[in-house]
């Protein structure tokens, strides 16, 4: 028998690209500290847009946004939700958890809004999906991962559909 290569195992997952979203945000509002001693903020889905290649559409405005913690150690723990509405009219939930972390000062610029490169920071999402059966349940039935991307003002999630 061989042995896998290093690295290597056989059930290991795959991703396939699914669709990214370009969400425009509100100012955050904050609650330092909150009742858990964390500060926490709200931040709006302001709009936006979605595509990947079976499925495009809008960020529905303002139909959820994002209430995060930030822990004293600098993380930030997501917890978004928001509406998507599919070209085709179909309106899709969306309920996503996330961290987003850096060393050095790449906190302290995105905080800033100034621009920050993708390999500066770690930030992913693990969304789920409510979708109406139709052309999109496939959103429903399946596990997909997110790779955030900070940009000033906006966020872009490149989701990945685990096969």
């Amino acid at each position: 028998m061989t042995e896998p290569s290093a690295g290597a195992h056989p059930f290991a997952p795959q991703f396939e690209f699914a669709f990214t979203v370009s969400i425009n945000l509100t100012k955050p509002i904050w609650i330092e500290p909150s009742s858990t001693g964390q500060t926490r903020a709200g931040i709006w889905a302001a709009d936006g847009t979605f595509e990947g290649p079976r499925i495009k559409g809008r960020v529905v405005p303002m139909s959820g946004g994002d209430f995060p913690l930030v822990r004293p150690n600098g993380v930030i723990d997501f917890d978004a939700r928001y509406f998507l509405e599919a070209d085709d009219g179909t309106p899709i939930y969306l309920q996503s958890r996330g961290y987003r972390w850096a060393e050095g000062d790449a906190m302290d610029r995105m905080a800033r809004n100034e621009p920050v490169g993708h390999d500066e920071y770690y930030m992913r999402v693990s969304p789920k999906f409510d979708v109406p059966e139709g052309p999109h349940d496939w959103l429903g039935k399946h596990i997909f991962v997110g790779v955030a991307e900070k940009v000033p003002q906006a966020n872009r999630i490149h989701y990945f559909q685990l096969l």
